[in-house]
């Protein structure tokens, strides 16, 4: 099948959650005999080379305001992917929407991971936040296909829009080798001996409830936050004003390759502060390394974590997680043990190559082929 990657970043992953979701993804179904094209985001995305892994890679540019950065990139792709005959044209995104009409009109079929009630994220506002609430309502009915990745997502298109979408969550690599640990002197911190968020750093991903509850807490183990976001300088000056409070919270930017896996193999805990009811990949690969990972108790994130982690209020954040990371650092077998739960959980539900079989076998499905 020849299929095409429309609205992330681009590849290699150097974003967020749906760049890692697409070079998973895409470099696994090449692998598989498709012939993959994924469209990367001129500056965004640093790499020039007309090809990854077997994945072709075309650059483009785009209109770089928060408003339009991702539509404008993504209506220059669907006007290159005419020519191109594409199997499946699959959107991440469900702003979006509007655009894989035409493509399906050309007789490409089209799938939408439409990744959680957009619009209620707290960076959108006025017509942004309008356009994405209608792209839902355009999503259920213009797409062949809705991909849902988690149950409260795909009861959200059931109940508002009448659809019943398809789910297949975010996969996971299970991580056993130590990648080791020469990055951690850079702020003096121990394997085990951390607390870590990763995320971008955006009002509804809330480093901020994790900071503030690690002062509350006053826990000796330091706090590292790693992520980055374009058009959120105001938000990103707040938390660096936070941070200076304590010499135990490292703020790092974006960490990718061998420095995100050392920080991640080597902490002791993983907290997700988000209360947006969406699986996040980041989720799904804090586990896979085996981490302790500590949760805002939305559905979305219970759903994913089942009995493999820890949990705190939605409605008492700040406290509640305090609670839970004095646990944490009090009882450390107690955390590893969940940790290695959930290193389990990934290999049991969300590997990435039984990920690949499903969407290989709804790609097969949509296209009439074997």
């Amino acid at each position: 099948m020849r299929i095409g990657f429309f609205g992330s970043r681009g590849i290699p992953a150097c974003y967020s959650g749906f760049e890692t979701f697409v070079e998973q993804l895409a470099v696994r179904l090449v692998q598989r005999g498709h012939a993959v094209t994924v469209y990367n985001r001129v500056p965004f995305n640093p790499y020039r080379e007309k090809e990854y892994r077997g994945v072709r890679i075309v650059h483009l540019p785009t209109l770089r305001t928060k408003a339009t950065d991702t539509i404008v990139h993504t209506a220059l792709s669907v006007l290159h992917s005419l020519g191109c005959r594409y199997d499946i044209a699959y959107f991440c995104g469900v702003g979006n929407a509007l655009l894989s009409l035409l493509p399906r009109v050309r007789g490409q079929k089209t799938a939408l991971n439409v990744d959680g009630a957009d619009f209620a994220r707290e960076k959108w506002s006025g017509l942004a936040r309008w356009w994405l609430h209608r792209s839902e309502s355009w999503a259920a009915r213009l797409g062949n296909v809705v991909i849902a990745d988690n149950g409260a997502i795909q009861r959200r298109y059931r109940d508002l829009y009448g659809i019943e979408s398809r789910l297949i969550p975010y996969g996971a690599n299970v991580v056993t080798d130590d990648p080791g640990a020469d990055f951690l002197a850079r702020y003096g911190l121990r394997s085990k001996e951390y607390f870590l968020y990763v995320s971008r750093l955006t009002p509804e991903n809330a480093a901020d409830l994790a900071i503030e509850a690690h002062f509350q807490s006053q826990v000796a183990l330091p706090l590292v936050v790693v992520g980055d976001a374009p058009y959120q300088a105001e938000y990103i000056a707040r938390l660096k004003g936070l941070a200076a409070r304590s010499s135990r919270v490292h703020l790092t930017g974006y960490l990718f390759g061998r420095a995100y896996q050392q920080i991640s193999y080597h902490a002791r805990a993983f907290i997700l502060p988000t209360a947006i009811d969406a699986t996040r990949p980041v989720l799904l690969d804090q586990m896979g390394f085996g981490n302790c990972v500590i949760v805002r108790n939305t559905p979305g994130n219970i759903e994913v974590i089942a009995d493999a982690g820890l949990s705190f209020e939605h409605e008492n954040p700040v406290a509640s997680l305090a609670a839970v990371l004095r646990r944490v650092v009090e009882r450390p077998e107690w955390a590893a043990q969940c940790g290695r739960r959930a290193q389990e959980r990934v290999a049991r539900f969300y590997d990435w190559e039984v990920i690949t079989s499903r969407y290989e076998a709804l790609f097969s499905e949509l296209t009439g082929s074997r």
